[in-house]
């Protein structure tokens, strides 16, 4: 890969809406190209016979299953709530 340059690390600065002096995307441009380094170094691994992970360890999601539930009753809701109207919240606006 070819190395990050001030003028690149200053063009996605723009983008992104940043100020950014020279010193900086100097610094920037060197750190990137530290970073895109390192990264190289990893495509040079054997990594034939390794299955695809998400997580370096075996991590499962346990779910409950999905059943409907009946709520709370309307009436121990609207005490809850600060103000409420015709048997709903009542919130501020905020569109006009």
């Amino acid at each position: 890969m070819t190395k990050i340059t001030k003028d690149e690390v200053k063009h996605v600065a723009h983008l992104a809406r940043l100020n950014i002096d020279e010193q900086e995307a100097e610094k920037f441009a060197e750190q990137l190209g530290s970073i895109i380094t390192f990264a190289e170094q990893l495509n040079e691994l054997d990594t034939e016979n390794v299955e695809p992970t998400t997580h370096v360890l075996d991590m499962k999601n346990i779910l409950r299953d999905d059943k409907p539930v009946d709520g709370l009753p309307r009436e121990q809701v609207l005490k809850n709530a600060p103000d409420h109207q015709d048997g709903q919240v009542k919130v501020p606006t905020i569109l006009e």
